[in-house]
């Protein structure tokens, strides 16, 4: 039984119907009503989301460092794609023909290679600055101009890298098997290109999979591997001093941050691995057309739905981890006034939620707007060398004073 969908702009570009199958119409299929459902869900939480962060970032200062500054280009990566993307592509599994020409098509394919390039590269840098963070909190390497152009070259990389689709992708005749004809949007279709456009193909999927998944995936898992060692090292190392108290909370903390980091690889690996694997059993498989049936089949539509859904993520992740991005959410998309927020704070944030590596410094107090805070943290008021401290959502023995929460620049996802 044939169930591809053929106006798909999922590359599968050589995709011929056997007369001897039968062709399942749209509307026979439970997809032509879920995946309409679902994108539109995925629109609405990815737009209301990725928005919120970006009002965020522009708005408050303080929200402007090294770590969210990969955040933001996460989020207008996730916006491209749901903008330019989610729209148009929602209709593959419900029409069965491309209605919005060449033009649209190449926007789309175009559109989302560059998203998908953007976050899987900038999970990769940021990765890597998590962990020189981690490693060596003190460093000067980091800085905010350095930051942005390493932003803006990793679109310019993911930009080239979408160039062929921008070239190459078009719109394609495809007949089924009751004779009648259908018009697709395909990268390299085989109208246009000629026989060449199966290895074409074969060669498009290997290589998305490789620089968009395989390899990316590769170095993210040994930073965080590393990452966690570094923690579980360290917290393993700590002070005897450190030892009982706030020191135990601390190791605590950064076994918590080390399986929450091993938590954001399997949300990525979820996300792209039904779509990758479909693709590559799909295109190097000289009998997947005979072999193609319901799973892969479901497997195909959860892929799919799945690889955009990953532009929705990041907002609900933020906001599950990070209370100071938490109470800007709730802030723009509650309408709760900042001075209920201050109220509520202290109950509900008692030690913020943070990837970044902080350090004490060995004074007294903190001077800011005139005014002298004394830090309440213990390690605040120890008289020693800079150390590394991680700190999570975890109920904690004393209230954090909300003023410090509120004014203090810290460094992580902006808590």
């Amino acid at each position: 039984m044939t169930n591809l969908p053929l106006n798909s702009t999922q590359c599968i570009e050589d995709v011929t119907i056997d007369p001897e199958n039968t062709y399942t119409p749209y509307p026979e299929r439970p997809e032509t009503y879920i995946v309409p459902v679902l994108f539109f869900i995925i629109f609405v939480v990815g737009v209301l989301g990725n928005g919120t962060l970006v009002i965020i970032f522009l708005r408050h200062r303080a929200m402007r460092n090294v770590p969210n500054t990969y955040i933001l280009s996460l989020a207008l990566a996730d916006l491209l794609v749901i903008v330019t993307c989610v729209p148009f592509t929602s209709l593959v599994y419900t029409l069965e023909y491309w209605p919005w020409g060449v033009t649209v098509c190449k926007l789309s394919e175009t559109a989302k290679d560059i998203s998908i390039g953007v976050s899987v590269f900038t999970l990769t840098a940021l990765s890597a600055e998590r962990y020189c963070a981690i490693v060596n909190p003190l460093r000067k390497l980091q800085t905010k101009p350095l930051t942005v152009l390493c932003a803006i070259l990793i679109w310019v990389l993911a930009t080239i890298f979408a160039l062929p689709d921008a070239v190459l992708s078009a719109l394609d005749d495809v007949v089924l098997d009751n004779n009648k004809t259908i018009i697709i949007c395909t990268p390299y279709p085989e109208s246009v290109y000629g026989p060449r456009q199966l290895r074409n193909a074969k060669y498009t999927v290997l290589g998305k999979a490789l620089v968009y998944y395989i390899l990316p995936l590769c170095v993210i898992a040994c930073f965080y591997v590393l990452m966690a060692k570094e923690l579980h090292v360290s917290a393993r190392e700590m002070p005897g001093e450190l030892q009982s108290g706030q020191g135990i909370a601390q190791a605590r903390a950064r076994k918590h941050v080390a399986r929450m980091v091993l938590a954001f690889i399997i949300v990525f690996f979820v996300c792209f691995f039904p779509h990758h694997l479909f693709m590559l059993w799909f295109h190097f498989n000289p009998n997947a057309e005979s072999e193609y049936d319901d799973f892969w089949h479901a497997l195909r539509i959860i892929g799919f739905c799945l690889s955009f859904l990953n532009s929705c993520v990041n907002p609900i992740t933020l906001y599950c981890v990070s209370g100071v991005f938490r109470q800007h959410f709730n802030h723009y998309l509650c309408c709760r006034s900042p001075r209920r927020l201050q109220r509520t704070l202290p109950s509900q944030v008692n030690c913020e939620t943070s990837f970044n590596s902080t350090y004490r410094r060995h004074t007294q107090g903190t001077t800011i707007d005139g005014q002298s805070i004394y830090r309440r943290n213990t390690l605040a008021r120890q008289n020693t060398q800079d150390t590394t401290v991680i700190t999570f959502d975890t109920p904690c023995k004393k209230e954090v004073n909300n003023f410090e929460i509120n004014n203090q620049k810290k460094g992580g996802f902006g808590t």
